[in-house]
């Protein structure tokens, strides 16, 4: 068999073909002129295989790495489904709760709302996003106008059901998104009690970045013969991300972190530290060095860390100093850079931290900065990605790099070398000689007497006092030794 002419072209053919289109994913012409909007062209492969199954009103129980379109997987299938439902009346009796989405965190769940309105935006359905740290009223006033979409976080979910500011007893699809954060941070009680109040029947998705067992076990009592969607192996991370450790110990993480910023011009780098007060204090002394940044974390007001990921985004920020709660969910396009200033305790939210870079097919840096207490959560990272990750020496700090926590107005003094002491102060005048052969004479400034009328507060007369059943003051025996 020999090859015509036009083999070129048929080999184009074939590599068409492999590569679908959203219009043959079966999407309606409304989608396909929002996605069109947006610039999306083709698919990412989670979407390729979660759109058709789920229009197909199958159970899914998808694993994609966080950045490839995950959202959009189960978003426009959903507001398809939906889409015979939709109408412009002003009545609430015609717009039920009829899809519920489930998120960890408030970014996440803001992300997935505003995909909804996005891609749902030439389609008469309505969706609002509830969620805690804000004011609630401004939520009940949006379920009590009627919405088809609802994207909740668990807790904030359950003080609208408790007020009985929802009614869940008509949706027809739910999605638990980023399934094994929501166990991690100890939701699963408050995603049993929200179970209990949905109708039986319904369809459920079930996406994650990673699958631990957990999530394996919650989806086995959830899913009715589920459709397994793994576009990459579980808890890979993403490939276009290249990774680099720098063994460093901990007092001098930050001046090698700022050194990094500016030899590399790091104009937009996510750090990760554990806790709220780290960020703080990493975001403060980052300014100290002269670098713009700022913090993120759970104790900071939704108005505050909305603020701070709008200064990222547009630049006015450098370092964005985040703890793994309040990152989970961030969409930032094109971040390049990703820090780790310190190692996460569960290898699983490595591969979330590093999936903020590497996003929509261009390639980001994930930085670690790892002290010799911290060599035991590497080896865990490295026994779950089934590689050793690269070494890098930490360079030549500059002159004057502060070490991570100085004492305030404290002078330190090169390494290896003792401070000089101060010069001595001059000799005293030696006090004249005591003459022995004379008797002691008190000095001229000693202290004066007391006049007479000057008592010490502790010398008090002794006053009569009367007996207890009448008579004259009693007389004071003298004392007997």
């Amino acid at each position: 068999m020999t090859l015509s002419s036009n083999a070129p072209d048929a080999v184009s053919a074939i590599a068409d073909i492999s590569k679908p289109s959203f219009a043959a994913l079966g999407l309606m012409p409304e989608l396909l002129r929002a996605v069109a909007d947006q610039g999306y062209e083709e698919p990412t492969p989670i979407q390729v295989k979660a759109i058709p199954p789920v229009l197909q009103r199958r159970d899914i129980m998808g694993c994609a790495q966080t950045g490839t379109g995950k959202t959009a997987g189960f978003m426009l299938p959903i507001l398809q489904l939906l889409a015979p439902q939709a109408n412009t009346s002003p009545s609430p009796a015609r717009h039920p709760v009829r899809a519920l989405i489930l998120t960890p965190t408030r970014e996440l769940a803001a992300q997935v709302e505003d995909s909804a309105r996005t891609y749902g935006k030439y389609l008469a359905l309505r969706s609002t996003v509830v969620y805690g740290g804000v004011d609630i009223d401004p939520q009940m006033k949006a379920l009590h106008a009627g919405v088809e979409i609802l994207v909740a976080t668990p807790g904030r979910l359950l003080d609208h059901l408790h007020q009985k500011s929802v009614n869940l007893s008509r949706v027809e699809i739910l999605v638990l998104d980023e399934a094994d954060r929501m166990l991690d941070m100890g939701f699963l009680p408050d995603i049993k009690r929200i179970l209990a109040v949905l109708p039986p029947r319904r369809q459920n998705l079930l996406f994650s970045a990673t699958f631990p067992e957990e999530v394996r076990r919650l989806a086995n009592g959830l899913l009715h013969g589920p459709i397994m969607l793994e576009v990459a192996r579980r808890n890979a991370p993403a490939d276009l991300v290249s990774h680099e450790v720098y063994p460093i110990a901990t007092p001098r993480k930050r001046a090698l972190l700022a050194h990094l910023i500016r030899s590399r011009d790091m104009r937009q780098v996510l750090v990760f530290v554990r806790m709220k007060r780290d960020a703080r204090r990493l975001a403060r002394q980052l300014q100290h060095d002269g670098i713009a940044a700022t913090d993120i974390h759970s104790d900071r007001t939704q108005a505050e860390r909305e603020q701070a990921l709008a200064d990222f985004k547009e630049g006015k920020i450098t370092a964005l100093v985040a703890t793994d709660i309040a990152a989970r969910g961030l969409d930032i396009e094109e971040l390049p850079f990703v820090v780790n200033y310190e190692l996460p305790h569960t290898p699983e939210d490595y591969v979330h931290r590093i999936g903020r870079t590497g996003r929509a097919g261009l390639p980001g840096d994930a930085v670690s900065l790892v002290s010799p207490e911290e060599m035991k959560f590497l080896e865990d990272i490295e026994r779950l990605l089934k590689r050793k990750l690269p070494r890098a020496s930490a360079p030549e700090l500059p002159a004057g790099a502060r070490p991570a926590h100085p004492a305030r107005g404290a002078r330190r003094e090169p390494h290896g070398q003792r401070p000089q002491p101060a010069s001595h102060p001059a000799a005293r005048p030696a006090a004249p000689a005591f003459d022995f052969t004379k008797p002691y004479e008190p000095a001229a400034t000693a202290t004066p007497p007391k006049h007479p009328s000057a008592r010490h507060p502790h010398d008090r007369r002794h006053r009569p006092t009367a007996a207890l059943l009448g008579g004259g003051p009693a007389k004071r025996e003298p004392h007997k030794s």
